[in-house]
């Protein structure tokens, strides 16, 4: 007897060419903007009172991990509409944020050990931050596996969005960790500085402009590779279909 598999759902044409369409003028704005972002953080930004010319790495350090967070607080929430609606689409974005959030997070730590090198003498130690951003990226490399090992694409779709939904909570414990917990040499960049925090940073009026500007063009690229990828998945599950529907025709 032939099984039959529920249709993936693809999203209208018109939406997928609206994606497109994003993605491309995203692509254009980025051009210049590296050029602006590179400038403000190499250039316009003055040497760290302490650190000196090293500390520039903070600017692409902090916007790969800020927006790591975004990004799988994407999933969190794709997760949750999946689970809702049953609407594979946002299965592929929750899959798609993770991916490329796995990738800024990843930036984010090698960035930061390049930092601590020179500053703290180590590459890396078992501090809080480092220790929980380490359990964050196994986490979300768990998930990855998880997809790679079920076939099925409503089982995948399903385990896939509660796993997300229960991985965000390492998000949260990575963000307060400098904050609640003793002896990190993680500094405090924003509010509720942990006393026991080393490697406090004095930022001035510029270091504060030249942060934004990487921060949104941080955020930009990231967005870009994610409609990317998204892009890229809409296709595959078309692919994926096409293989369902061939298989069925085989077992008729």
């Amino acid at each position: 007897m032939a099984v039959t598999h529920p249709p993936l759902m693809a999203p209208p044409a018109s939406q997928a060419g609206r994606l497109a369409t994003a993605t491309r003028v995203l692509g254009w704005v980025l051009l210049p903007g590296a050029l602006v972002a590179l400038f403000m953080a190499l250039v316009y930004a003055p040497p760290e009172a302490t650190m000196g010319e090293v500390y520039r790495i903070f600017f692409f350090h902090m916007p790969a991990n800020i927006v790591s967070f975004v990004l799988f607080f994407v999933a969190f929430v794709a997760g949750i509409t999946y689970l809702r609606t049953g609407n594979a689409l946002w299965d592929r974005w929750g899959a798609s944020s993770i991916e490329v959030g796995i990738l800024a997070a990843f930036i984010g730590t090698i960035t930061g050990s390049i930092w601590a090198r020179p500053i703290w003498n180590t590459w890396w130690t078992w501090d809080p931050r480092l220790t929980t951003m380490s359990i964050l990226l196994l986490t979300y490399a768990g998930y990855m596996m998880l997809r790679g090992a079920l076939d099925d694409p409503g089982r995948r779709a399903r385990y896939s969005a509660i796993f997300a939904i229960l991985a965000f909570v390492n998000v949260p414990l990575v963000y307060f960790s400098t904050r609640i917990l003793d002896r990190t040499i993680h500094p405090v960049v924003f509010a509720g500085e942990n006393p026991e925090a080393k490697g406090d940073m004095a930022l001035t009026a510029a270091m504060d402009q030249a942060l934004l500007v990487c921060m949104i063009f941080g955020l930009a690229l990231f967005v870009y590779l994610l409609f990317q990828r998204v892009l890229l998945a809409q296709r595959e599950a078309d692919v994926e279909q096409l293989r369902l529907h061939l298989q069925e025709a085989e077992d008729a």
